[in-house]
């Protein structure tokens, strides 16, 4: 009863838990936050020393004492109790305007293709814990679809492909669900690891985390550019240890994330091809929608479109695809309840 009470000066949100950042739209404002989902711990104390941008920025910068963790791998909670602290955080800091003493809102969070029902779980209790009076899941490929306004509870079929930082989640969506889907745990981490390996391979440096992202944010493409890119990036040399500046190029990306790319390419054309014929036929005239961060790279509408002979493009504004899916969801949660998914056996709300 309490909770309920609480809840009425609470705002519901939509959260997008993403494996690189974590967004919250709230109800009537839209998204407020876009932070890394990184938190920043003093292991001699537990003590968390920063949560979102401000940890970002410590990756590898900090003492030995202190070290920055993603609590989320793939797409899924792998450290519940750092989760939950920094859901808290969002909650509240949301909240810090109110006269919500207790913040009790409902959440509708987005959540991978494919998770298992102990993943779910943890996501639901995580929330819970933080403060939510409910929670209520969705995939964030249905998300993505919603966000861009497609008519998935239509018989018609709609093709998204949500590339993340942990997943690349591949789905056609026909009448409010999920007909065909393949998720991948290849995505925008694993394009990032990619250019730290050829930087290695190839030039004989180590590069950091955040140095191989602004290599590939900056230069980074699917396909042949009109014009060379390229970056000057630092890092430590492999064999003297000392650092050392070197330039790379949009070929040299390129050459990186070939393997990855190819990877995406082909899981597409699997889904394609486990795709009844009369929904392949509504996606060949519709066409397939990008989202996430990956969908950013250069090019890599054209080099899909290349392979699978249907017409590519990119979602607006692809990094906040799945957060505005949800925030949707929560501004109409009883019409748009079908697109939902089941809450687990011990329940979503409290």
């Amino acid at each position: 009863m309490l909770s309920r009470i609480f809840g009425r000066f609470s705002q519901d949100m939509g959260i997008d838990l993403g494996t690189a950042n974590t967004l919250v739209y709230v109800k009537d404002k839209g998204i407020v936050i876009n932070e890394p989902s990184v938190v920043a711990i003093n292991t001699r104390t537990d003590e968390i020393l920063a949560i979102g941008e401000m940890a970002n920025h410590m990756i590898g910068k900090t003492p030995a004492h202190i070290v920055a963790v993603r609590p989320l791998a793939d797409g899924v909670i792998s450290d519940f109790e750092i989760a939950e602290k920094m859901i808290k955080y969002f909650i509240d800091r949301i909240h810090r305007e109110t006269f919500a003493l207790m913040p009790r809102p409902r959440v509708v969070i987005g959540i991978p293709l494919e998770v298992t029902e102990v993943e779910r779980k943890a996501v639901e209790d995580a929330v819970l814990n933080a403060g939510a009076r409910e929670v209520h899941l969705i995939e964030e490929p249905v998300a993505v679809a919603i966000g861009a306004r497609l008519p998935i509870q239509d018989a018609m079929g709609s093709m998204v492909v949500d590339i993340g930082g942990g997943t690349t989640d591949i789905a056609v969506i026909s009448l409010g669900g999920v007909v065909t889907a393949k998720s991948i745990k290849i995505a925008g981490n694993e394009m990032t690891d990619d250019i730290i390996n050829f930087a290695r391979e190839e030039f004989n440096i180590f590069l950091g985390e955040r140095t191989a992202e602004e290599a590939k944010i900056k230069i980074g493409s699917a396909v042949n550019l009109p014009e060379k890119l390229e970056i000057a990036v630092r890092g430590r040399d492999v064999i003297t240890g000392l650092p050392r500046e070197v330039i790379l190029t949009d070929e040299h990306i390129r050459e990186a994330l070939k393997r990855t790319v190819r990877l995406m390419i082909e899981t597409i054309k699997d889904t394609i091809e486990k795709t009844p014929a009369e929904l392949v036929a509504d996606i060949y005239q519709r066409g397939v929608l990008l989202s996430g961060g990956g969908a950013m790279l250069r090019g890599l509408p054209e080099a899909i479109r290349e392979e699978i002979k249907i017409p590519v493009y990119a979602a607006d504004d692809p990094l906040t695809s799945v957060a505005r899916g949800t925030g949707i969801v929560v501004e109409d949660l009883d019409r748009l309840a079908s697109v939902l998914i089941p809450g687990t056996k011990s329940g979503s709300s409290r």
